[in-house]
């Protein structure tokens, strides 16, 4: 048994079943056993591979979109430039270069700052991205007042779920309990009706009896939060990341070890756990609160519009060794049968006339 899920068992003998996010919470960010607490999780060596280790491409252009924008922002000086979750600082390395190379005003106005937790990936930022004098913040709620440009990129689809199930009478919250006699984690419903349907989507809630509904109530809190802080003061955000362009019932939480699919309950703190995002939930939370949205538009039109296969040319002409390659990943971040079509962009500004760079 390992300590985190001794931890967990201790918990549910004392305060009964958690909620998902309950289990989420602890299973990914617990002080000394998290998941991201204690490793890299990224690359051939971890559990899973983001666009931005795929190829130098995908940083460049988010760099390029940051640099339009803020000159559509008018240019401010200084202007925060913020990552959530920024993993190894491979996005934000690539889109310092492309942004010092494009956009050498807006590279001398930025300030950048890194909403990370995890002292591991912490360190590794640190190494690529010294330069740019980066301060770190444990919080989005953080950061220091100003006009700001937000990058996150695969960060809202491992923030805490809640689930509910339908049954005969109403929905009944998913829960994570203990078995005793199998010595696991399990699966459990709550024995009354949940009230608190609120969180429930609503194209979900008249869903059929056996569906699974989700709600992300940290995700929501970060929307809301983007969408007063950009009408306020100005900016823009751009949220990157897989799931549905709609609200939709289903069960999308799920666990990645060694780059497979493993049971989401069988080793808390060992594995990844994340869930699809509803783009339309956190749209709708980010324009209540006075933002414009945005999208969502599919990944691969999002960077084919800024000029995804233009800048794969250029450097197919600087390596033609590496042609191969560059196909390959470019593919793999585009095309359907990749990240192309299951990933989206979704973004949220102060209102402005005119919708951002690779948004219709």
């Amino acid at each position: 048994m390992t300590t985190l899920l001794d931890l967990l068992r201790r918990r549910i003998a004392v305060d009964g079943p958690l909620t998902v996010a309950q289990y989420m919470a602890e299973a990914l960010g617990h002080p000394r056993h998290g998941y991201y607490i204690t490793r890299d999780p990224l690359g051939a060596a971890g559990d899973f591979t983001t666009a931005p280790e795929i190829s130098q491409v995908f940083g460049e252009l988010v760099g390029l979109w940051c640099a339009d924008q803020w000159q559509r922002m008018g240019a401010p000086d200084p202007a925060l430039l913020v990552e959530l979750g920024p993993g190894r600082g491979t996005l934000m390395q690539d889109a310092l270069r492309a942004i010092g190379r494009a956009a050498p005003g807006f590279r001398k106005a930025l300030r950048l700052h890194l909403v990370e937790t995890s002292p591991t990936l912490r360190a590794a930022q640190a190494a690529r991205l010294a330069a740019a004098d980066p301060v770190w913040l444990d919080r989005l709620a953080d950061l220091p007042d100003g006009p700001v440009l937000v990058v996150a990129n695969e960060f809202f689809d491992a923030l805490p779920i809640r689930q509910w199930q339908r049954g005969a009478g109403g929905w009944h919250e998913r829960l994570v309990g203990w078995d005793e006699a199998a010595g696991t984690l399990r699966w459990e419903l709550s024995a009354q009706t949940d009230p608190g349907l609120a969180l429930i989507p609503d194209a979900v809630r008249g869903a059929p009896e056996g569906s699974i509904a989700e709600a992300c109530p940290a995700g929501l809190s970060h929307a809301a939060m983007l969408g007063r802080r950009l009408a306020q003061q100005g900016g823009a955000a751009l949220i990157v990341d897989y799931g549905p362009a709609r609200s939709a019932a289903g069960d999308s939480f799920q666990a990645m070890r060694h780059h497979a699919f493993a049971d989401p309950l069988a080793a808390p703190g060992e594995a990844d756990l994340t869930a699809h995002v509803d783009f339309q939930a956190l749209a709708l939370a980010a324009v209540q609160a006075g933002a414009a949205a945005h999208g969502p538009v599919p990944q691969g039109a999002f960077l084919e519009a800024l000029g995804l296969r233009a800048r794969a040319a250029q450097l197919k002409q600087a390596s033609p060794a590496r042609a191969a390659e560059i196909d390959a990943a470019i593919e793999r971040l585009a095309g359907p049968d990749g990240m192309g079509m299951l990933f989206k962009a979704l973004a949220l500004t102060a209102r402005q006339p005119g919708a951002p760079a690779g948004f219709p």
